[in-house]
């Protein structure tokens, strides 16, 4: 094999342009391609477009769905690859790839257990954090889903101020990091919830030396933490990371991939690449024509909650230029999304539509969907009622003051801490509100005899405590985000109490799923189905192995990171048979 090639850390000015290895982006399947490769003996350059790494894991929940995890089965885990498979295939249906999901189920685990024995990167079992689809054959509920454990900024050193911040929506006060158990137990007040709060903001506060150098608080946690201890692997490994450095165009000699022509201080450089290029910079919902040109309709980019401008489809673009089969273009992983003025990225509501007191309704006034159902399928659904019926897009939250002033609720905190008077003022206008049903859908266009019905058809079922529309509440993954302390549903309760509120919602994402197709090793394959050698692509850049799907939380990261250690490892193997 080639020798590891010792490089400068920093983003600074390169020592060469010939690598065994050039991984395209900084995400967390990037990141992990390129210690996997580092360690199989392979020198490696990470490029990244944007001023800071991280990509869309930084913002994440970093989770990663996992089944059979070595974490999991520690705590307790009952699972199996065939209960696995099983359920996979009930969710993704026909657009499964039969060989690609195996070699994910196989590899998962060994992704996981390389990433203990190897790198920086912890994981914790999430025990009670579902599949998302409990009806379906094989779905567990717990411990498929993996939580990074929190990590100390201070250990990435300098290279901290240039991590991609997480999103504002993540944090206490817009501040103060928690990691996934944690916000559930404050969001559904499990008991100790007010103490956990209050020692969330002390450790916040208290860590003086650290306020002093930074709002951004030093316990990383989420996607953040699974991006702090990737960053302190790839320097452990001697890994350069170029900022500010676009893909444009990918350098094919004699039907193989052996470089990449990147932008570096104004100036095109070609980058050579003796053993392969790896793609991992994302999909395209920063890019409007793409939109336009695949996905359902409307589709805005700025409905997107990713970093504006980051994911603009150059991998996939660069690609299709040589040769490259695509697939899954028309489908993105959606969230039902806030827009607020002045600000560049929507507000994802990932679990506030779990919390009791609260409805979606189309123009109507009519629930047509489990509020709290998996995102991705939300969007979908707001789509296909759009082309059948409209009048979902935009579709409204609607919720009274009990909900207000209990809850958090995309930019809002609860009224409880900031009310009404003392919102910001970009905020203020996206909020309708009205001392009547009646005047809150003259305020927001929807019929206010449907709004009336289905407020008082949602009130009878929350005393019953059984939703007798879409069975919100009526399984362990809806409750997870419930209310505790609302009885007997934890999902359900009444919309009595004025002022009553709305807010618009938007078919937001998380990401586009549509990409280059790849095989089970991640190379990338022409429309005719043949690799192109020394050419892979994870991630978004690449079509999800989910399909349409999202079978539980961490479907995303998960996949991209094990076929970013499958592509290193195939491009080992590929230099040991050339070294032969």
């Amino acid at each position: 094999m080639s020798s590891s090639h010792k490089a400068n850390n920093s983003s600074g000015s390169p020592e060469t342009t010939e690598y065994d290895v050039v991984v395209v982006g900084s995400g967390g399947g990037a990141m992990l391609a390129a210690c996997r490769a580092a360690d199989n003996g392979l020198s490696v350059l990470v490029v990244e477009k944007c001023d800071v790494y991280g990509g869309t894991t930084a913002i994440s929940g970093g989770g990663i769905w996992i089944p059979c995890n070595h974490v999991g089965e520690a705590a307790g885990a009952k699972d199996s690859f065939d209960e696995a498979l099983t359920y996979v295939r009930a969710c993704v249906g026909e657009h499964m790839s039969e060989a690609r999901v195996r070699a994910y189920l196989k590899h998962g685990p060994r992704m996981v257990r390389y990433l203990h024995d190897k790198t920086q990167v912890r994981f914790v079992p999430l025990p009670e954090y579902a599949d998302y689809f409990q009806d379906r054959p094989g779905a567990k509920p717990g411990f498929r889903s993996l939580d990074p454990k929190p990590f100390d900024a201070a250990r990435v050193g300098a290279e901290f101020i240039k991590q991609r911040p997480p999103l504002a929506a993540t944090l206490v006060g817009g501040r103060m990091s928690m990691t996934q158990t944690e916000a559930r137990k404050m969001l559904g007040k499990h008991r100790g919830w007010v103490g956990l709060a209050l020692t969330v903001m002390v450790r916040y506060w208290s860590d003086l030396p650290w306020r002093l150098r930074s709002r951004r608080d030093r316990r990383l946690t989420l996607g953040a933490a699974l991006v702090g201890s990737l960053r302190v692997s790839l320097q452990e490994r001697g890994i350069p990371l170029w900022l500010n450095t676009p893909l444009r165009d990918l350098v094919i000699k004699d039907g193989r991939a052996v470089g990449v022509q990147v932008e570096r201080d104004g100036a095109v450089v070609q980058i050579s690449a003796r053993r392969g290029v790896i793609l991992a910079a994302g999909g395209f919902e920063w890019n409007q024509a793409m939109r336009d040109k695949y996905l359902p309709q409307p589709s805005r980019a700025e409905w997107s909650v990713t970093p504006p401008h980051a994911n603009t489809g150059d991998a996939i673009r660069a690609g299709e230029a040589v040769g490259a089969g695509l697939d899954l273009m028309q489908y993105m992983w959606g969230v039902p999304a806030l827009q607020v003025p002045g600000q560049p990225q929507a507000h994802p509501l990932f679990v506030e539509r779990a919390l009791p007191g609260s409805v979606v309704v189309d123009a109507k006034g009519k629930r047509f969907l489990n509020e709290n159902i998996a995102y991705t399928d939300f969007v979908q659904i707001m789509y296909r009622k759009q082309a059948e019926e409209g009048g979902t897009i935009p579709a409204w939250l609607v919720f009274d003051a009990r909900f207000r002033r209990n809850y958090p609720c995309g930019p809002l905190f609860p009224g409880s801490f900031v009310p009404d008077s003392r919102l910001p003022q970009e905020v203020r206008q996206i909020v309708h509100r009205a001392d009547t049903l009646d005047a809150l859908a003259a305020q927001i266009g929807v019929d206010p005899v449907g709004l009336q019905e289905t407020v008082a058809r949602t009130n009878a079922d929350a005393i019953k405590g059984v939703d007798s529309q879409f069975g919100k509440g009526g399984n362990c993954f809806d409750t997870y985000y419930g209310d505790t302390t609302v009885k007997p549903n934890p999902c359900l309760a009444p919309l009595e109490k004025a002022p009553f509120y709305a807010l618009r919602l938007v078919p937001g994402d998380i990401g586009t799923k549509g990409g280059l197709t790849t095989d089970e090793h991640a190379r990338v394959l022409t429309q005719a189905g043949v690799a192109i050698e020394g050419l892979y692509a994870i991630g978004n850049c690449s079509a999800a192995v989910m399909g349409t799907s999202y079978p539980g939380a961490g479907s995303t990261i998960g996949p991209a990171m094990t076929f970013g250690m499958l592509a290193a490892d195939h491009i080992a193997l590929d230099d040991v048979r050339a070294s032969a």
